[in-house]
């Protein structure tokens, strides 16, 4: 019995050494004084999993949602959509967010999704809770993204208008 017990211990801190981190090169500090926040290798990497992860491509990337969930090439993400979401309060379009980051400063960027409201489906609840690490992250992201920024979302339409049907 006193050998099985040795055995299970050697082999218990056998695995906890393995979970310990490797060299200072392969650690990433955090600092979560400000609350959680997505870490990654950088704060780009951080913004685009935020982006790829927490449903923003669903409205506003172009055609996302007739793709069945698909993920579309990276170079279309953010474009805005012209796919109409329409409820009670009539007919709203995902914003091009390149766009948006593009007529913002960083801190204006924060700021708009700090304090931020629109037309349903927009979960700005969800977003006003990000931490303000998360809300640069996509901003840079978003920042980084290379080529053609697309064009402005249709405006929305007030209840009982008839939106147009999007065109491939």
């Amino acid at each position: 019995m006193r050998t099985a017990t040795i055995a299970l211990g050697a082999a218990f801190l056998t695995a906890l050494a393995a979970c310990q981190p490797g060299d200072a090169a392969n650690t990433v500090e955090v600092d979560l004084a400000g609350g959680p926040r997505v870490v990654a290798a950088s704060d780009i990497e951080a913004g685009r999993y935020i982006v790829a992860t927490s449903g923003c491509n669903d409205c506003h990337t172009p055609m996302y949602a007739r793709t069945g969930g698909a993920q579309p090439p990276e170079a279309e993400w953010l474009k805005g959509s012209p796919e109409p979401h329409t409820g009670p309060w009539g007919t709203s379009y995902g914003k091009n967010l390149r766009l948006t980051a593009a007529a913002n400063s960083e801190d204006e960027w924060v700021e708009l999704l700090s304090t931020g409201s629109s037309l349903p489906p927009m979960p700005w609840p969800s977003v006003r809770n990000m931490s303000d690490y998360d809300k640069r992250a996509i901003y840079r992201y978003i920042k980084s993204m290379k080529g053609d920024r697309g064009q402005p979302a249709p405006d929305p339409l007030p209840a009982g208008a008839a939106p147009v049907a999007p065109t491939d």
